[in-house]
């Protein structure tokens, strides 16, 4: 299957995978909207206007039939930073992403990259974001150069050999080069899957679980690049991962979703002293708790 296909009203849309895997890059600056009480120390105090953040969500919700996937959610992603994006199955991630690649149209609300509203110009800022996951396959039988080189024409990249040499070195796929990428193993699909999502120089990047089955050496060999990146392009990123060490080592802030809802929002160590855990991982379960115990006290109060 090379094609997407999604229905938006009494309307089918087809397009290609590869407009589905842009990457964006930008930064997530967090707001206090449907917060209990305000958040110390996250809006700005200097008297200039802030620059307007590569990454923006506004009230932000879509609905399928009575349920609502996402529930009117606000943030946003400054350049330069990394947010994570976290909640469990069902949280409404996945949901929130395809509205803010264009993927899905929201119900209500919208997100905006680089200024743009995605539900109506997207393409307009495609060629400066891109998108990684390694639950989202390449084609099997071409190499990893065939890859590389495909999705590169599709980007548009300038001086696209020079630039797929630098990406083999950084991420060392000397070795897997020729090889077809449905042969290679978990890890060495991961680093292709990273490799691909870096070649157009993203301004705005998406990222779905970038580490994913890499061993801890190669994990941090990953992170240490994206940083790397990051810093050399000023780039935004928004980091969907299940790995709270990672979470807590790349990002500036997060943005923790439960039942389609912002449940928390706050930088790392912020959170851990402000719900007394020593980590960001005893904190999610925390949080886990209290929104399950709040969703079953609901459904209790709607049964009467």
């Amino acid at each position: 299957m090379d094609r997407i296909e999604e229905f938006r009203q009494d309307e089918r849309v087809s397009m290609p995978l590869a407009e589905a895997g842009w990457e964006s890059q930008g930064e997530l600056f967090p707001v206090t909207q449907n917060l209990p009480v305000p958040v110390p120390g996250y809006l700005p105090v200097a008297a200039e206007p802030a620059a307007e953040p590569a990454i923006l969500v506004e009230n932000l919700g879509k609905q399928y039939g009575s349920q609502w996937a996402v529930d009117d959610v606000s943030f946003s992603v400054p350049r330069g930073a990394t947010v994570g994006l976290l909640g469990g199955n069902g949280a409404g991630k996945t949901t929130t992403i395809a509205m803010i690649m264009g993927l899905v149209i929201p119900t209500i609300g919208r997100a905006s990259v680089l200024g743009h509203d995605m539900a109506r110009s997207r393409f307009k800022v495609l060629k400066r974001m891109n998108f990684e996951s390694p639950y989202v396959a390449m084609p099997a039988k071409l190499s990893v150069r065939e890859n590389l080189t495909v999705f590169g024409r599709l980007y548009g990249v300038p001086q696209l050999k020079s630039r797929i040499t630098e990406l083999v070195e950084e991420f060392d796929l000397g070795d897997v080069l020729d090889q077809a990428t449905g042969q290679l193993s978990a890890g060495q699909k991961t680093r292709v899957s990273v490799a691909k999502a870096l070649l157009n120089d993203p301004e705005v990047l998406l990222l779905d679980e970038p580490t994913a089955s890499l061993d801890p050496d190669r994990a941090e060999w990953v992170r240490a690049c994206l940083r790397k990146y990051q810093r050399r392009r000023n780039a935004a990123i928004l980091l969907s991962s299940h790995n709270m060490h990672e979470v807590e080592e790349l990002c500036d802030y997060v943005v923790i979703m439960s039942y389609g809802r912002i449940a928390e929002i706050g930088a790392p160590q912020e959170l851990i002293r402000r719900y007394e855990c020593d980590s960001l991982d005893e904190v999610f379960f925390v949080i886990a708790r209290e929104q399950e115990e709040g969703e079953g006290e609901h459904w209790q109060d709607d049964a009467s």
